[in-house]
């Protein structure tokens, strides 16, 4: 068994390599890039008027009501949050610092801000190209409009269901699951020393019990626990900033001076390139705000909408919420607690003691709060839990998508098995998780990113438009 698992972990981590490697990188941020300039810098133009239609959509909303979905567009966006402000976010961000160190957050800065605009592309086709299921939901996403917007027929379905294939094993075997569920169960074993068998059993009661209720369950579950867990957290890294207030401008400085640089803190050679940084701040932020994914515009098309352009401006809200706003304070209490130097990459090994993952940010607020470790436990358990529901979702619709709603049954109860494999796993093969995740996360972009591309100027046309009418204004 122990061979098999070290050939696996060589195997996942060539094949995240591969995947990650310039061309994907170029390719995601590149749409990003395409998207700003063709909606002529959305994400910065009109991200006041996304965040105040969120906020309107917290209220209830008799035009919002009156419209065609499942879900209030609040609800959907909550669901999205749910499944993006997950672990990637405590978890994700300190493993990228321990095997990339301070730079990699600014590259997550940089796929972040473009990937707002990709964000708003793919929530406004999602809604656009929705179609009405056998029982009467909506259903949407980007095999959607790969397949009803691309002219090319043929093309088109390869795309949809290459996304589909490729969306149902990220949910079951990577971002949306497992990588979630052993981050959860390493958290709590860390803090509480509690077994990761019995943890990983409450888990899966408690996600059992939503999921199998479907979207409006999970919708009416994300809009009531999101919100708060994301404000818990955020009071909790606001604190240690206030505390180490006169670090905060040397911590930004190493930073963005690291994203830059060949050499650690200390001066030493790493072997650590430039484009490794890259490779990693980019992938750990895809991870985390699942910009490019597409697995926002699934949330959204199931939602009441008056226009996709609303949809897409909500959207859009989730990857400032969570790569600008949580991810830069996570990065933050890390750099200027210090606690980035007891990493990999600050000089300790991981078999001297070196901190990774969750255990990085667990010390970084225990360094500064009492029991601030209680913190992290508890974040870990809701972003984890609120992040399972959502990808369980995702991975619904991506098996509806190709087989119907037969497989739904089945797939939710598959979900739950592996959500407990995925608790119970430990040592060094944890890596096998987090790369099978993030492989699958670029396969899962590359048809996404295709489609979208293909459709960028069907988004400029009606953006325009909508800009030339002055139309964003009145669409919520």
């Amino acid at each position: 068994m122990q061979e098999f698992l070290d050939k696996l972990l060589i195997f996942t981590t060539n094949a995240r390599n591969f995947m990650w490697s310039e061309w994907m990188i170029v390719l995601l941020v590149g749409t990003g890039i395409i998207f700003t300039f063709f909606t002529k810098g959305i994400q910065v133009r009109k991200l006041g008027l996304a965040l105040k239609f969120v906020l309107k959509g917290a209220r209830k909303n008799e035009k919002i009501e009156e419209a065609q979905g499942d879900i209030s567009p609040f609800a959907a966006l909550m669901t999205a949050l749910a499944a993006t402000v997950g672990n990637g976010n405590i978890a994700g961000v300190a493993a990228a610092i321990a095997t990339g160190g301070p730079g990699a957050p600014f590259w997550m800065w940089i796929s972040g801000f473009f990937g707002m605009a990709t964000k708003y592309a793919e929530c406004f086709l999602g809604v656009k190209y929705r179609k009405v299921a056998e029982d009467g939901s909506m259903s949407g996403g980007p095999m959607y409009y790969c397949r009803y917007g691309l002219k090319n027929k043929t093309f088109a379905k390869i795309l949809g269901m290459t996304f589909a294939i490729c969306g149902a094993m990220t949910a079951l075997f990577g971002t949306g699951n497992m990588m979630q569920s052993n981050s959860m169960a390493l958290a709590f074993k860390t803090q509480f020393n509690i077994p990761t068998l019995l943890s990983s059993i409450v888990l899966t009661v408690l996600v059992g019990m939503v999921i199998l209720g479907g979207i409006k369950r999970i919708g009416a579950v994300a809009e009531k626990l999101v919100p708060g867990m994301i404000i818990i957290y955020l009071l909790g890294a606001i604190t240690i900033l206030l505390v180490r207030f006169t670090h905060i401008d040397d911590a930004i400085l190493l930073i963005v001076k690291s994203a830059f640089s060949l050499k650690a803190a200390g001066g030493a050679v790493i072997g650590m390139s430039i484009k490794r940084t890259i490779s990693l701040g980019v992938s750990r932020g895809v991870l985390s705000n699942e910009a490019g994914l597409g697995s926002a515009a699934i949330a959204q098309s199931a939602a009441k909408s008056p226009d996709p352009a609303y949809n897409g401006l909500i959207g859009m809200t989730g990857v400032f919420i969570d790569t600008i706003v949580v991810n830069t304070l996570t990065t933050l209490t890390i750099v200027v607690t210090g606690l980035w130097m007891k990493t990999p990459f600050g000089g300790i090994q991981i078999a001297q003691g070196g901190l990774t993952s969750t255990a990085l940010t667990t010390e970084a607020f225990n360094s500064v709060i009492p029991y601030g470790g209680i913190i992290i436990s508890f974040a870990s358990f809701l972003f984890g839990y609120t992040t399972l529901i959502g990808w369980s979702y995702y991975g619904e619709q991506c098996l509806q998508y190709i087989f119907g709603l037969r497989i739904v049954f089945p797939y939710r109860i598959i979900f739950i098995i592996l959500l407990f494999i995925g608790g119970i796993l430990t040592g060094e093969h944890l890596n096998i998780v987090w790369y099978t995740g993030e492989t699958f996360n670029a396969i899962m972009a590359f048809p996404n990113l295709i489609g979208l591309l293909f459709l960028m100027f069907a988004v400029k046309r009606i953006t325009d438009e909508y800009y030339r009418e002055k139309k964003f204004e009145k669409v919520g």
